[in-house]
């Protein structure tokens, strides 16, 4: 079973989540910001650090627009999050691309030339 304090940092972290991309969808305004979907949120127990995982649709310089986005955002999403959450201090916010998606179709992709037979049939 999982300690209280681990508990609410997962609390802490499934609100978070909901507020950031609520956030995102109706104040942010920035057009370095393209298509993005909030994945994840981890808190650490004591509150104090969060980080919101993220992706993106596009290549990489689409990926790098979109972190500077980010990143220009931090201070503005961390206030509304201190208006719109009951919590003694707010967290300090990391914005990370997840790259679980890409990892994930590299997988397939491997894994399908495999049963293909393209790869490896020298054997």
């Amino acid at each position: 079973m999982k300690p209280m304090e681990s508990r609410r940092a997962d609390r802490v972290a499934d609100v978070l989540l909901h507020e950031v991309a609520q956030i995102f969808q109706q104040e942010i305004k920035d057009p370095r910001i393209g298509f993005i979907t909030f994945t994840a949120a981890k808190v650490t127990s004591d509150l104090q650090h969060a980080r919101v995982y993220y992706t993106v649709l596009g290549d990489a310089p689409a990926r790098e627009q979109t972190r500077r986005g980010l990143e220009s955002a931090t201070p503005f999403v961390r206030r509304e999050i201190g208006q719109r959450l009951r919590l003694k201090s707010v967290p300090e916010l990391r914005f990370q691309y997840d790259e679980t998606l890409e990892r994930n179709l590299r997988v397939q992709e491997i894994l399908e030339d495999i049963g293909d037979g393209s790869e490896g049939t020298d054997r």
